[in-house]
Parts: structure tokens; sequence; C-alpha cells
């Protein structure tokens, strides 16, 4: 395919970012430029990379490879939003590294999805980004949280109860306001939306029924990305100055 071939395509977006800049604009709204510049950012770095898997997609290895650099960089940027330290860098990719893992591992393991590269590389990168996703909201959720409820943890700490104890409730608050976006989509699929790993399907002709089954792993295995059990404060910290609220691991 030449550049004539993506003409269309690229006029279209044009036209939506300069519509976008637009809007921002009349609204006074800042940095109205950054939908724009992601938008750019965005399509380089898809074009290099589609440009990269139309040659390894069938390889195992340079997919497990490729899978890596993606997690890499959903944790690297997941910490930088949320304040970046070597040790904060541990806690959130051991954190993500949990739940992509056991999301992935059960999707595989029961044969809800065909364990191929292409899969594997389709499902993992939609866990890895929803998993950064979650990650950055409940870390910036439970920092707020705190800062908004200091008296109520000072009180705790006063008591003598550990920071993990006195953000305990918060924390769970925190998880779940992380959850939202995620619930509302899936109880909307069909209804309101149709997600991407849906429509993609369909365009790579797979039936939709099918296509349907596909999506609902995918929905399933985004949400259990998260622990969601008895230990999930353990995923958030804060120390007693209430400004360096993180996420990671409590031992």
């Amino acid at each position: 395919m030449t550049i004539v071939d993506f003409g269309p395509t690229i006029v279209g977006v044009l036209l939506l970012v300069a519509t976008t800049w637009i809007v921002l604009s009349a609204y006074g709204v800042p940095r109205r430029w950054s939908p724009g510049l992601a938008i750019l950012r965005g399509a380089v770095q898809l074009a290099a990379i589609s440009i990269i898997l139309s040659g390894v997609i069938n390889s195992p290895v340079f997919v497990a490879l490729a899978l890596l650099v993606m997690f890499a960089v959903a944790a690297s940027t997941a910490t930088r939003r949320l304040g970046w330290s070597w040790q904060n860098l541990r806690r959130v990719a051991g954190s993500m590294a949990l739940g992509v893992l056991l999301s992935m591992g059960i999707i595989f393991a029961t044969g809800a999805v065909e364990l191929t590269s292409r899969y594997a590389l389709a499902i993992g990168g939609i866990i890895v980004g929803n998993s950064m996703t979650t990650t950055v909201l409940a870390g910036r959720r439970f920092t707020e949280a705190v800062i908004d409820h200091w008296e109520e943890v000072e009180g705790w700490l006063a008591l003598g109860a550990t920071p993990r104890r006195a953000t305990l409730e918060l924390a769970r608050g925190a998880v779940f306001s992380a959850l939202i976006p995620s619930i509302g989509q899936t109880k909307t699929t069909g209804l309101v939306t149709l997600p991407g790993a849906f429509v993609g399907s369909i365009f790579g002709g797979i039936s939709p029924v099918e296509a349907g089954r596909f999506q609902i792993v995918v929905l399933a295995g985004i949400m259990a990305t998260v622990r969601h059990h008895g230990r999930v404060p353990d995923l958030l910290t804060c120390g007693r100055e209430g400004t360096s609220c993180t996420i990671g691991s409590v031992n």
C-alpha cells in the first residue's frame, strides 16, 4: 500500500483532531493540543509496530518479547504517573504482573482461547493496557482519598495502627473506583458500545457468535487483573506524611 491509499484516513484523522482542538479552544481547556499529539504519537507507534509484527506475528519467541516490551512500557508509564522511584516501579510491576499472568494463565490453560502467537499478542496487549489504566486510577484515587481523609488516617496512626490498617478502607474504595470504568463498559457491552476485540474479530472474518465468545473472555480477563479478594488493600500503602501514597505490596 502507498501513501495515496491512506489519503482518506489521514484526512479524516486530521479533521477529527482539528475539531477536537476547536472545541477545547472554545471552552478554554488547557493543553488543548494534547489529544492531537497523542493521536500523532499513537499513529507513529502503531505504524512502527505494524511493520515489525507483520514479519514476526507467527514466532512465539518474538511475540513473547513484544509482550515483555509492552509490559515494561506499561509498568514504567504507570509508575511515572504515580510518582517515580525504583521502589515504586518494583511494586507497580509486581502488582501488574500478578494480575496479567493470572488472567492470561486462566484464559489459555482452560482452553477458553487457543494458545497461539496471534491470540497471545492480542489478548496480552489488551490486558496489559487495561492493567496499566486500572493501576493508575487506583493509585491516584487512593492518594486523593488519603489526603482528603488525612485527619481520619492520622487518628488511626495516633492509636498505634499500622499505615496499612489506617488506610485499609480507603484502599478498598480506591480499587473499586478504579474498576468503575471497566464495569460500566462491560455492563453496556452490546447495548451502548461494541468493544474493539469484538469488532476486530468480525472484520477479520470470524462469525459474530465466535467474536462474542472471544470478547467475553477478554472482558473477564480484564476484570481478573485486579486481585479482588481479602488482600486487595495489600496493593496499596501510604506513608505517614500523607503524600507518599504508592501502589505496591505490603509485607
